[in-house]
């Protein structure tokens, strides 16, 4: 389980490109779809958790899935698989192809990825919203909003959240309720 664990992370950290949000819906398609490690609504709610804790994404998400799975040498093996190859290959860039930024093809090159990145990012999110009900979609839309406008820290938001979320499940809603 930890070499299965280390290759899968492995993999995804050498053939995503982007930000770890580029990487969200690779990570779900081999956690949820092929491993089956996670169902998907855990596996939303790891994704909740690896947004709000600090560091980068895809880190977090290696420490979670590779904590579920295998405890603490789980969380290390992902970890240090989904790092590697980004690492060398920022680290090889920065010593051999720096000058190469200016180039006219490797900048077309960049701007042909980027819509592919930003589709890669909004997947996950049309699919966390499927089957919300409206008003939590204006909410969220409203929350990016004023982040957006005003600059406020989405750190603030999130405890906010947080706060009504344990408010409304202590004031006696039924779990059902509450995932709708």
């Amino acid at each position: 389980m930890l070499w299965e664990l280390f290759w899968t992370f492995f993999k995804l950290g050498t053939f995503t490109f982007g930000s770890g949000y580029a990487m969200i819906p690779m990570i779900e398609r081999e956690v949820v779809d092929r491993k089956k490690w996670f169902e998907r609504e855990d596996f939303y709610n790891q994704f909740t958790l690896a947004q709000s804790a600090p560091g980068p994404f895809a880190l977090n998400t290696a420490v979670f899935v590779g904590y579920k799975m295998k405890g603490w040498w789980g969380s290390l093996v992902s970890v240090i698989g989904v790092s590697i190859s980004p690492f060398v290959i920022i680290l090889l860039i920065a010593v051999y192809l720096s000058e190469f930024s200016t180039n006219p093809i490797v900048e077309a090159a960049f701007m042909g990825i980027r819509p592919a990145i930003i589709a890669m990012i909004a997947v996950p999110f049309i699919n966390m919203m499927k089957g919300l009900r409206w008003y939590f979609i204006a909410l969220a839309i409203g929350v990016a909003v004023v982040v957006w406008l005003t600059g406020i820290s989405p750190i603030w938001l999130l405890l906010t959240g947080a706060a009504v979320g344990v408010s409304v499940a202590l004031s006696g809603k039924k779990e059902g309720e509450l995932k709708q």
